[in-house]
């Protein structure tokens, strides 16, 4: 399966798309923003993704327990209002980045989290949209921004196999079938051993889709491993430089570490090639040193040849090994001397 993100084919026998999360890296600077969309194309990303929201359009500014968090993160102690007026991409600059993303040959969309950020974003005219994996479970949103008819990407941290399920079949409900599922593991940062990245072919035969990852582990090894199982997208938080903090600074990669991300999925790319069994040229020339029966001592012409004038060892000028026992017995056509290659006209007849 292809989908087309404006320039960009995903899919089946395509590079895969590396996209780089703006999120909150920017500490409300619009300067560090613009900075780190240039570091983003400098370190091998396709496209950038942004979040669109409100403190207001998300959450309430409500002090009640159920709105404090304080489930073992790294925002404990905060209130969802508080962490959001933080975190948020004022939306006075997305049109902004979008014309700078798209100058510096960048795919620029992002995450709508109600139908005013979708209405926001239509009028920017994005070319994708994604779904958080917090927002699995919201089905009006998720049809309605399906209903756009642009790619849609859903993400499943927090996401049961039904929330799945129910996701897909909003987006095909309004006739939506560009879907791309991210494997996603909603820890900041999250455990290796939760990655669970064989998800990503479980999903691809379930539901007929493009699968890839959105990675928050530590370092560059879960999206390298994906990459090489065949992952289509990997999506990776970025930031100029961790000691900036934010939200999101202790889950993100710095420039020179998004670079040797994107390097690594490129080589697991190419090394996960196609089925074939053909040579490569070099392969081909190699197969010089491969073995084959060569003459280990002189043999006269008329004596039989042996286990003991006859070998299998390399290189590989002479008959191929599965002749040895074939040829055991005969009588050599002429005077051999150790050292030669054995071939067929060397073996008398009769």
């Amino acid at each position: 399966m292809k989908i087309k993100i404006g320039r960009k084919t995903i899919g089946t026998g395509q590079p895969v798309f590396i996209v780089a999360e703006l999120s909150a890296n920017h500490n409300m600077d619009f300067k560090i923003a613009v900075r780190t969309l240039k570091a983003m194309k400098a370190a091998g990303a396709d496209a950038v993704k942004i979040q669109t929201y409100t403190p207001d359009t998300i959450t309430i500014n409500c002090a009640r327990p159920a709105f404090k968090i304080q489930h073992g993160t790294l925002w404990d102690g905060q209130t969802l209002y508080s962490l959001y007026k933080k975190a948020y991409t004022p939306w006075e600059w997305q049109p902004k980045l979008k014309k700078l993303a798209e100058k510096l040959g960048l795919i620029f969309f992002s995450t709508p989290f109600d139908h005013t950020a979708v209405d926001f974003l239509e009028k920017m005219k994005v070319p994708a949209y994604k779904i958080a994996s917090f927002e699995i479970t919201d089905i009006p949103l998720i049809e309605y921004a399906a209903s756009k008819g642009k790619p849609m990407f859903l993400a499943t941290g927090v996401a049961r196999l039904a929330d799945i399920e129910e996701a897909v079949e909003a987006c095909r409900r309004v006739k939506n079938r560009k879907l791309i599922i991210l494997k996603c593991t909603s820890s900041y940062p999250a455990p290796y051993e939760d990655a669970n990245l064989a998800v990503m072919a479980d999903l691809a035969r379930r539901f007929g889709v493009v699968t890839g990852l959105s990675d928050h582990t530590p370092g560059i090894a879960a999206p390298i491993a994906a990459a090489a199982l065949g992952a289509a997208v990997i999506e990776k938080h970025f930031i100029l430089d961790r000691k900036l903090g934010g939200p999101d600074a202790a889950f993100s990669l710095e420039p020179a570490e998004f670079k040797a991300m994107a390097d690594g999925v490129r080589a697991a790319e190419k090394a996960l090639g196609r089925v074939t069994y053909s040579l490569s040229s070099k392969a081909l020339k190699n197969r010089k040193f491969s073995r084959s029966l060569f003459v280990v001592e002189d043999i006269k012409k008329g004596e039989a040849l042996t286990g003991k004038n006859i070998r299998s060892i390399r290189p590989g000028d002479g008959m191929p090994p599965k002749h040895f026992h074939e040829v055991l017995g005969k009588k050599a056509s002429r005077n051999l001397k150790r050292g030669t290659p054995l071939k067929s006209n060397m073996i008398a007849r009769k």
